[in-house]
């Protein structure tokens, strides 16, 4: 049996079948196991990471909110997601054109080829190509090349925990074309109160525009989690009022769980997480 309780001292359980996979790479633990209702899951450090059953709830809503926003999304950044769902899900979209994944471990790119193939699927595509390395380094020197960064991290402790700072931030910021947005993960605002609040001040310093959206994932902790918006060129709180029906449409079809009244629905976030995140 499978077991992660939070900080708030209670959690999830999952009945485990088999352990697929298990090694301590130079950054953590990486396991994939079998479940019983959950398919394969992944695990880092003992933390739970993905699910093949629920993995689209996080990797659409990661992946779609920002580029139906923008305008035209050609190059892509993801920064960490070496399962590759959110990759996968960059893909659907045909404006884009390239698509570069930054991952510190390359076990957990392997291992999730191997044992979690619907979500790796597109980690080998022409369009993408794959950076095992540190992102800190690795945004440095990269300066006017994304249309759009998700940051799709860990938890900011362990091999994550530099990707939480305002040097980061600044230099993603750096790296983004005219009209770019940024999106990172930003934690849940029911179990990560703390973190998530330190997390959008640092935003909030960076970029001129930040909002949060959230969406449901049933194995992550509260069972609803957020992700941050930013930019400095587009209008946040109005972005999702003027969302490009057609490609939302188009894209709909190829989803699980977003849709085009979702692009402005997620936005009116209760108003507990504006407090969180906003200080509102």
């Amino acid at each position: 049996m499978y077991h992660e309780i939070n900080q708030l001292h209670y959690g999830i359980a999952i009945e485990r079948v088999e352990t697929l996979f298990k090694d301590k790479s130079p950054y953590q633990e990486v396991e994939i196991f079998k479940s019983k209702g959950l398919g394969n899951v992944l695990t880092l450090d003992g933390l739970m990471m993905t699910t093949e059953r629920d993995e689209f709830f996080y990797h659409e809503m990661i992946s779609h909110v920002p580029l139906i926003a923008h305008k035209n999304p050609e190059n892509i950044l993801v920064i960490g997601g070496g399962d590759g769902g959110t990759v996968r899900e960059v893909l659907k979209h045909k404006s884009v054109k390239s698509v570069d994944m930054c991952e510190i471990d390359g076990m957990v790119i392997e291992a999730s080829k191997r044992f979690l193939p619907t979500i790796a699927s597109k980690l080998d595509d022409p369009k993408v190509t794959v950076y095992v390395e540190d992102a800190i380094e690795f945004i440095k020197n990269k300066k006017n090349c994304y249309d759009v960064v998700l940051i799709d991290s860990t938890d900011p402790m362990g091999p994550g925990e530099g990707l939480f700072t305002e040097e980061f931030y600044t230099n993603v910021k750096n790296s983004l074309k005219s009209g770019g947005i940024v999106v990172p993960q930003s934690e849940s605002p029911f179990a990560n109160v703390s973190e998530m609040g330190k997390m959008y001040k640092l935003l909030r310093k960076v970029f001129k525009n930040v909002a949060p959206y959230c969406g449901p994932i049933p194995t992550y902790p509260g069972g609803y989690w957020s992700w941050a918006f930013c930019s400095d060129d587009v209008d946040v709180p109005h972005c999702h009022k003027k969302v490009d029906s057609d490609r939302a449409d188009e894209i709909s079809k190829l989803c699980k769980i977003y849709n085009a009244r979702m692009q402005t629905a997620v936005f009116d976030v209760p108003n507990f997480v504006r407090k969180i995140a906003l200080g509102e």
